[in-house]
């Protein structure tokens, strides 16, 4: 199959070598890297947590990305853009960042374990900030691959409250389904609050719970194409990827597989 240039935008709650919880920062540093070398046009978004240390990592505020407010329940909350360069690598990443919502010394949970209860709303700025982000930059993807369950509200906004907008208007949507935090739960208000007060209850009735595998399954429903990262999380989701492209993912020679999977997606 003959490889065709492609724009691909990459989103994902962490990344290695800026932070490493679960194995999905490997993949999300592997993957982008495997697509450049293959000449595709990559872009990258992370959340800016405030365990990612900035000097460390020479992070910058990107100010002609900067200034736009995400709104949440009525509250506008601002969305700073700040970038930094992968070592040994000509990639960038862009990271969304807000003081009230990333400057911690936790990821979700305090230093008791203790979920934090602003991460429904956490998520939602985060997926809504990467909408906006992409808008301002004006930068038209073919792809958006969304991996792990912060970003499952991303297909769902690609397919409704954004699908007129043009710099969207020919973007597939691929969602990798990790399960190593089936502990989180978003809370009963999480659909309420994501809904945006533009999306019908039929439209967020599968967040409705705010459990992990909800968020799994909604994404799924509104994706193009699945990846599953592990056994359990594709039992969550078989039963609604009778209609999508699905693989299975593997370390292996990922470049190529992730190559062809987008190839065919695109077909």
């Amino acid at each position: 199959m003959t490889q065709t240039k492609k724009r691909v935008l990459f989103v994902s709650s962490e990344m290695s070598p800026f932070l490493e919880t679960s194995p999905l920062a490997t993949v999300a540093r592997m993957l982008p890297q495997a697509l450049q070398e293959q000449e595709n046009e990559i872009r990258i978004l992370v959340p800016r947590f405030g365990v990612i240390n900035e000097r460390r990592n020479r992070l910058h505020e990107v100010v002609r990305l900067s200034g736009i407010n995400i709104s949440i329940d009525d509250n506008d909350n601002p969305l700073i853009i700040k970038v930094a360069s992968i070592p040994q690598t000509k990639m960038q990443v862009y990271f969304l960042d807000n003081e009230d919502y990333f400057h911690r010394k936790y990821v979700f949970r305090d230093e008791a374990g203790k979920l934090f209860d602003d991460n429904d709303e956490r998520t939602i700025f985060f997926c809504k900030g990467v909408m906006e982000t992409v808008k301002k930059l004006g930068w038209a993807p073919d792809i958006i691959h969304c991996q792990g369950w912060m970003t499952s509200l991303i297909p769902m906004y690609l397919k409704t409250i954004y699908k007129d907008e043009p710099v969207f208007k020919n973007t597939k949507v691929v969602y990798s389904v990790y399960s190593d935090e089936d502990s989180i739960n978003l809370g009963a208000d999480f659909a309420r609050k994501a809904s945006l007060n533009s999306l019908d209850d039929n439209c967020m009735e599968c967040f409705s719970d705010g459990s992990v595998n909800s968020m799994n399954i909604g994404a799924v429903i509104h994706s193009d194409a699945v990846v599953t990262n592990c056994e359990e999380g594709h039992r969550v989701v078989e039963a609604h990827i009778a209609d999508k492209i699905v693989m299975r993912h593997s370390d292996e020679d990922a470049g190529t597989q992730y190559g062809t999977l987008y190839e065919q997606l695109l077909a």
